[in-house]
């Protein structure tokens, strides 16, 4: 059986107790070295075989894999966060499907989720934004034309863009480009949840500028938003006026 485990945003402490057992019970890792945190192979056991797939294609994973497979081995495929988001792991899973080989997912704690902690905000505020979209700007790997950022960015809602830290200047522009302002709150979270963590606050306008003075280039999240400026009002879930399945409001009355 393999096992996809999402190992969460960076501190060993936010994989899921799911996915640390697999992690402790695995013969064979495979682990994306140049994203999961390395001091979570210390819950591999001694006679674990690790693998850094940052040095390998995906034939050489599925080969391992495969072959692990056939010894009757346990496998866990180690991705950074949740599997799910810009994981590659569509791909590995059709090829397993394509030999027999059973394989399930354990989910992770995204980095998108890590930074907002990080922020101590949250990015659905009434009255500022009901929508988050998760997004990258397109660079080596092209992004659909539908979801040019420029397209994305006229909606004004709450954004989380991956993998484009080392393109701020074209990812302001684009920005600029849609519903957002020079002065709509911005922020870089450089490796949510890890030891080295660094939280800059800006505005969109000075998004280039702030990486450039930093020195931010990669295993950064930028998010956009008005959620971040403090804007939007008290939730109707906790008002007192406001009547629930659970419990009858002022406004009943």
């Amino acid at each position: 059986m393999i096992w996809f485990v999402g190992a969460g945003s960076g501190a060993v402490d936010l994989i899921t107790v799911r996915g640390q057992r697999m992690l402790r019970e695995a013969d064979l890792i495979i682990y994306a070295g140049s994203l999961v945190n390395p001091e979570l192979l210390r819950e591999a056991k001694p006679e674990a075989v690790c693998l850094d797939s940052a040095r390998m294609t995906l034939e050489e994973v599925l080969d391992a894999m495969l072959d692990a497979e056939r010894k009757g081995l346990a496998t866990v495929r180690l991705h950074s966060g949740d599997p799910s988001l810009y994981g590659a792991i569509r791909e590995q899973m059709e090829r397993l499907a394509g030999h027999g080989v059973a394989f399930g997912v354990v989910p992770g704690v995204s980095s998108f989720c890590a930074a907002a902690a990080a922020l101590k905000t949250e990015y659905t505020l009434p009255g500022a934004s009901q929508t988050l979209i998760i997004t990258r700007l397109a660079g080596r790997t092209p992004t659909p034309e539908t979801e040019a950022l420029d397209k994305l960015a006229v909606h004004g809602a709450s954004m989380a863009v991956f993998l484009s830290s080392g393109m701020l200047d074209k990812l302001q522009d684009r920005l600029l480009a849609g519903a957002y302002t020079a002065d709509t709150p911005a922020a870089i979270v450089f490796k949510a949840s890890w030891p080295d963590e660094r939280v800059l606050r800006c505005t969109v306008g000075t998004l280039a500028l702030t990486g450039s003075e930093h020195d931010i280039k990669l295993s950064a999240l930028v998010l956009v938003g008005d959620f971040l400026g403090g804007r939007g009002k008290r939730s109707k879930l906790y008002d007192p006026a406001f009547t629930t399945g659970f419990r009858k409001g002022t406004d009943a009355d």
